[in-house]
């Protein structure tokens, strides 16, 4: 299309142009995405019916786990059924609503990670205060205020961006309709309103972060003062989880927003968007279920009710 013409759609990018490889990768991310969808899904489910793990740390697991299933469902289903048809079109409409979806739940995510955190902080450091702290009503508050957050943030960005016609190229070289590209076809006054609202982002971002230095750096000091070994193992086993899905999530964004997704590296485009939107939540459950003995007890306990009510029924 041309530079001056107004877009009416986006074209999203191929990354081979015969027709064998296209379903390879649509069966391949079909795989990730079942694979992503049973972790998460289980690890929901085994704190649910487990009365032992009905605790606030276990509380905003569920809520990010479901987070990973919405994440990962924003992007990955439509790019299966893009493959599978050879239809690789969207709607300005279908863009706007993958870009706040995805948008919400990435930062709703974020916002779950710094509660996370607090708990973490407040379990290890300030024990014998934990229940009053962190009593239900306070954690009902934080997981409804990270999920707030996500709704307001994405809200602003959707209409700030899609306000006024774009205007340049429709071709996105990313198999999802990618903010980062939409910046280069907006409109200069749009652009400069989102730039200001980027700003303020990575401003609370960088607040966040150091939030998140300072929270572990009290949580280790506080490790190293128990005086048992194995006092200081299970603390560290709880926070351990915690840091590492942490370290992986700022990561992955470290990447989508540093990294250049030109038309130049088709598969450099796909290993970075797999980082930042696929990564975090097939990861996720599998470092909190091999971890984590409770998860993986309630788990056992629950395929075997399922297998011994089948067992019933037949």
């Amino acid at each position: 299309m041309s530079n001056f013409s107004i877009i009416t759609e986006f074209l999203l990018m191929e990354f081979s142009s015969r027709r064998e490889v296209q379903v390879l990768h649509a069966v391949l991310f079909l795989i990730i995405y079942l694979a992503a969808l049973m972790g998460n899904l289980l690890t929901i489910a085994a704190i649910i019916t487990d009365s032992q793990l009905h605790s606030p740390m276990y509380f905003f697991l569920s809520n990010l786990s479901l987070v990973d299933i919405c994440t990962i469902s924003v992007t990955l289903p439509k790019f299966i059924a893009n493959s599978f048809s050879g239809i690789h079109s969207l709607s300005i409409f279908g863009c706007a609503i993958q870009i706040f979806f995805f948008t919400f739940f990435v930062t709703t995510e974020f916002a779950l990670l710094v509660a996370m955190s607090y708990d973490r902080f407040v379990a290890i450091c300030h024990p014998l205060h934990y229940g009053i702290i962190m009593n239900p009503a306070r954690c009902l508050w934080a997981a409804s205020g990270s999920w707030l957050s996500g709704v307001i943030y994405s809200a602003v960005h959707i209409g700030n961006m899609f306000c006024q016609p774009f205007r340049g190229s429709n071709v996105i070289h990313q198999f999802f309709c990618d903010a980062s590209h939409l910046l280069k076809v907006l409109n200069s006054d749009v652009f400069h309103t989102e730039f200001i609202l980027i700003a303020v982002s990575l401003s609370l971002f960088v607040f966040c972060f150091a939030f998140l230095i300072a929270s572990y750096a009290r949580i280790f000091a506080s490790v190293l003062k128990i005086p048992s070994v194995e006092g200081r193992y299970k603390s560290i086993s709880t926070c351990s989880p915690q840091l590492i899905i942490i370290l992986l999530f700022i990561i992955s964004i470290m990447l989508a927003v540093l990294m250049d997704t030109s038309d130049t590296f088709p598969i450099q485009n796909l290993l970075i968007a797999l980082t930042y939107t696929t990564l975090p939540p097939l990861m996720n459950p599998i470092i909190y279920s091999l971890r984590n003995q409770k998860i993986t007890g309630a788990m056992g306990k629950m395929i075997r009710r399922i297998v011994s009510s089948l067992r019933l029924t037949t």
